[in-house]
């Protein structure tokens, strides 16, 4: 199974989480399921969330999206970081 694990550092929690919630179809839709949301303990503006990708050539393809750094822009993402990883099983 893959998975794209992310990072992003936002400028207010609330506003980032309302306009990320609003895009769950679009998310679906290029094959991605949200497996888990968090926040950091110590700094709440570092935004943790991890996906199931379905395709990572549609992933790829949401993420260049011009549309979706629009939707970062204006949700307040100041950066952010995206990796791909499979689960390696457990131990």
């Amino acid at each position: 199974m893959t998975y794209l694990l992310c990072r992003n550092r936002v400028l207010d929690f609330p506003r980032w989480k309302a306009i990320f919630a609003s895009h769950e179809e679009a998310h679906l839709a290029a094959g991605l399921k949200l497996k888990g949301l968090w926040r950091g303990a110590e700094e709440p503006n570092n935004v943790f969330f991890v996906f199931e990708v379905e395709s990572q050539e549609k992933a790829r393809a949401f993420i260049g999206n011009p549309e979706a750094a629009k939707a970062a822009e204006t949700s307040g993402v100041m950066d952010g970081e995206y990796h791909f990883v499979e689960d390696a099983g457990g131990y």
